[in-house]
């Protein structure tokens, strides 16, 4: 039996610094509200600053074979050398880089909630708020400041899902996993550190964290000068990470789920991950979008069929593809990064990649956010995964 030791998680959902803005496909510089060129901006957490995004598809032989983005993959400074904020980890994959002319910035930092915080190793995580202190600022500050002298049309936000514990339950799902035999499993979702996240009060009072983020946006806007119609806000939840129970293309039994596949949850886990926890979370961001009059773009099962251990999918080495750019390897490879612990994380990984959306899935959002920021005419809808690429590399997607 391994020692719990050994099987420590170190799930951080990172963090960072000063805020120097960078663009992507940026074009001559605008003027202000309403005048230049147009800019969509996301603000947020992990699943939308590109967490992940290196990797496409998943492999425990090379990490060459699936390694789309390079050492550089998280530099967003001017050079492109380093990270402005560090470990914020805002790829170069991330959604918001929709191209067709449109310009982008990516204001996201991996770890974020709703408030700006530091964390318990010591890295700044800028929240929706206007925090402002040696330097460092929150991400509706940044906003304001860049939508000044910025057309900024379009403001895709991903926020709660930090609020709600994510990281710290997802340890607690795979801790008990790998420390409980499979005749006598420790289930994680009757645990007390994980079920106050649920109640009914606690998703009250992050439903309120939530619409009091969306009201600092709208605050930094006006600030900036914009009128309250002439840009959109819309607001997206979470994918499902993981399959049902019936889903899964490895036991429970033994530790393969997780040694082998990085993804191990319980049978009743995942269930309970998909059926509840990720409800609520996303209940919670609708019950926001509702409120304060955001559009919505609905996730929930853009990555169905591409999840992390899903019986309809593989690891690179078992897809029958060489490595990721071979013609089909987005439909035969996962789309969530395995889950690694401090004592499976080896080479170039982070362990907290873990379980956020690598390069295929997100330029499988990406797809969506083109198509939700609507020739200038942002739209909400629900996202839905189809087969193949499109001219830009990316999976095939609707939104409807």
């Amino acid at each position: 039996m391994m020692s719990k030791r050994r099987l420590g998680i170190a799930l951080a959902l990172l963090a960072g610094g000063l805020v120097v803005p960078t663009a992507v496909s940026s074009t001559a510089q605008a003027d202000g509200p309403g005048v230049g060129s147009p800019w969509v901006v996301s603000l947020g957490d992990s699943y939308i600053s590109g967490e992940g995004g290196r990797w496409a598809g998943n492999s425990n032989s090379s990490s060459a074979s699936v390694d789309a983005g390079g050492s550089a993959a998280y530099y967003d400074n001017a050079t492109q050398t380093a990270e402005v904020i560090n470990r914020c980890h805002r790829s170069t994959a991330a959604e918001i880089h929709i191209g067709g002319g449109i310009s982008s910035l990516n204001l996201a930092c991996s770890g974020a909630k709703t408030s700006t915080f530091i964390s318990s190793d010591g890295y700044f995580k800028p929240g929706i708020d206007f925090y402002n202190s040696g330097g460092n600022q929150g991400q509706a500050l940044m906003l304001q400041n860049f939508a000044a002298t910025h057309n900024v049309k379009m403001i895709q936000l991903s926020i709660g899902g930090n609020n709600f514990g994510f990281a710290d339950i997802v340890q607690r799902c795979v801790t008990n996993f790998l420390t409980s035999p499979s005749w006598w499993p420790n289930y994680c979702n009757d645990d007390s550190s994980v079920t106050a996240n649920f109640t009914a009060a606690n998703v009250t009072n992050q439903t309120n964290a939530i619409i009091g983020a969306v009201n600092n946006i709208k605050a930094a806007m006006a600030n900036a000068g914009y009128a309250a119609g002439s840009y959109t806000i819309v607001m997206q939840n979470y994918p499902s990470p993981i399959p049902n129970s019936t889903g899964f293309r490895y036991s429970q039994s033994g530790y393969t789920r997780q040694s082998t596949g990085g993804c191990g949850f319980w049978n009743n886990d995942a269930n309970w991950a998909n059926g509840t926890a990720l409800v609520k979370i996303n209940g919670a961001v609708a019950s926001a979008a509702t409120s304060t009059g955001s559009k919505l773009m609905n996730v929930s099962a853009a990555f169905n069929g591409r999840r992390l251990c899903e019986n309809t999918v593989n690891l690179m080495e078992n897809s029958g593809k060489a490595n990721w750019t071979v013609a089909g390897a987005s439909d035969a490879t996962e789309w969530i990064d395995q889950i690694r612990t401090v004592s499976t994380v080896f080479g170039p990984y982070y362990v907290q990649e873990s379980i956020h959306p690598n390069w295929w899935g997100e330029k499988a959002l990406r797809n969506c956010v083109r198509q939700a920021y609507n020739g200038g005419t942002p739209r909400g809808g629900t996202c839905t995964r189809g087969t193949g690429l499109n001219a830009n590399g990316e999976p095939n997607m609707t939104l409807t």
